[in-house]
Order: structure tokens, then sequence, then C-alpha cells
């Protein structure tokens, strides 16, 4: 039997400052929404980047959000945090500035798209949101893996 346990606040912040990416859940209108996202971890908030489309539009109408992140090493041996919170919008530059340097520094292969979104040929640059979510919640859950107490896996 897998034993699973709470993590410390220490894992739990360790793991979001670790993982460069997560899924956001959103809801509106009763319908809930989940997608894979990028973000960065600072200061114990989340910020995101996404352009106007789907994700904004249930942000802006339920600004109450969910983030899940996970490490899995294999079916009996994973990490997985939740935080929920009001993502909320940035609009002051240089507080955007900050949010895409905590997003590019954990995910760096981000960085030439997200040049180019910002430089504008495409028409996108205006379209871009920064988030930032400052949780009011967050809870971790973790295994040790299994050992010897897996049952043998059916693989027919």
């Amino acid at each position: 039997m897998i034993e699973v346990e709470e993590m410390t606040p220490n894992e739990v912040h360790a793991l979001l400052e670790r993982a460069d990416y997560g899924h956001l859940g959103c809801a509106r209108d009763n319908r809930p929404y989940v997608m894979p996202i990028h973000y960065g971890y600072h200061d114990h908030d989340i910020y995101i980047f996404t352009t106007e489309g789907m994700k904004t539009e249930f942000i802006a109408a339920n600004p109450e959000v969910c983030i899940q992140v996970e490490e899995v090493v294999d079916p009996s041996n994973w990490k997985s945090v939740i935080a929920t919170g009001q993502a909320e919008c940035l609009t002051n530059l240089e507080e955007m500035e900050h949010a895409m340097q905590y997003i590019t520094k954990a995910n760096p292969t981000l960085t030439p798209a997200l040049n180019k979104m910002r430089a504008g040929p495409s028409g996108r640059a205006g379209n871009i949101k920064l988030y930032r979510i400052h949780p009011d919640m967050i809870s971790g859950r973790k295994t040790l893996g299994a050992g010897d107490t897996q049952p043998p896996r059916n693989d027919r």
C-alpha cells in the first residue's frame, strides 16, 4: 500500500520553486476549465502569463483560481502541491517586468517566444496578460515510494 503524507511548508515552497509548469483551474458559470501553464514563483507569489482568450475570459469572470504542480518519479513516488487564490491582472509596467523575469527564470526556453510576442509584429504584444496569484491556501502531499509493498503489476 502506498502511504500518502502531508508535505512540510518548506517542501511545498521548494517544489513550487523547482517546478516550471503546472495546471491552472478556473470556473465560470459553473463550468470548470483546467489548462497547463508555465509559471514563475517569487516571494510566495505565483506569476503566470497568457494571451487573451479563454483563460483571460474565465479569470475576468471569476478571479478565484487554483494551481496544481506535481513532481512524479513513478506512480508510487510523487509530490503534488495545490494553491488557491485570487488572480490579479498586473498593469504596472515595473511589476509586469518583474513578473516576466520570474517566469523566464523558471522557464528559460520561453524567453525568445516572449520577447517576440512583446516586440509586437504578430499583433499579440498588446494581448499579453500577466497575473499574480497570492495564495490564500497552499497544501502539499507526497508519497515516499511503495518499496516491496506494491502489488505486482499485471501488464497484459
